[in-house]
């Protein structure tokens, strides 16, 4: 059985500089026409999930999601060429990632909890795109919990491919560790975000790990 490595996106592949976070803010303000006043916290949650709140916190009851979402889009797409400038990769991601493409008994994925277009534009601004399936990833427009993301993207593997997978779920959070778990997926953590390694082992996470950098670690852990 092959297995179905699915990545994270934010502070697990890399850290985008906080490009996405501005678009959010300016969009958020012209489309509802109300001034920013609160931040939520963005790591391991979904968009359609960070929306829902955003919008009751702004006390915001008469604008979609999809309407949001679609200025935020654009406004993420005129400031792509921020991200290679203001972030950058982690540790040994592209070394990871190209050690996994080689590997015919692996697929790499998405599942994050950006929508889908700007996932896309992080990886490309990285040039990553060209390592994963995208059109198998599960993401933030799915589903408000991250875990059903995960079965999206198994779902869609399933279909694509015609065969069954080893679900494979690497993180940075404690959502991402719990989305694994709800779908019998091994559950890989890398503590290169805000969450501890502790924190990360003590959610049942089966492997942490510091960072990639350490290749045959990585790769040993993405194919258990």
């Amino acid at each position: 059985m092959r297995r179905l490595v699915m990545w994270d996106i934010d502070y697990t592949l890399l850290r985008g500089g906080g490009v996405a976070s501005t678009a959010w803010k300016a969009a958020f303000t012209e489309v509802t026409g109300v001034p920013w006043q609160d931040t939520p916290i963005f790591g391991g949650r979904t968009d359609t999930d960070i929306c829902t709140e955003v919008f009751a916190t702004h006390g915001v009851t008469d604008c979609t999601h999809e309407r949001f979402f679609a200025r935020y889009v654009e406004t993420v797409h005129e400031s792509r060429h921020e991200f290679a400038i203001q972030g950058h990769l982690m540790p040994g991601v592209r070394e990871v990632l190209a050690h996994l493409g080689a590997d015919p008994t692996v697929v790499q994925t998405l599942v994050t909890g950006n929508v889908p277009q700007v996932a896309a534009m992080k990886v490309a601004a990285f040039g990553l795109d060209g390592a994963f399936d995208a059109e198998i990833g599960g993401y933030g427009t799915d589903d408000s919990v991250r875990a059903t993301l995960v079965r999206r993207s198994l779902e869609r593997a399933r279909a694509k491919y015609g065969e069954d997978f080893r679900p494979v779920v690497i993180g940075d959070t404690v959502n991402d560790v719990t989305a694994a778990l709800a779908n019998d997926a091994v559950a890989i953590a890398v503590a290169t975000g805000a969450t501890s390694a502790a924190e990360l082992t003590a959610a049942g996470a089966h492997v942490v790990l510091p960072d990639l950098s350490d290749l045959e670690a990585a790769v040993q852990a993405l194919r258990a």
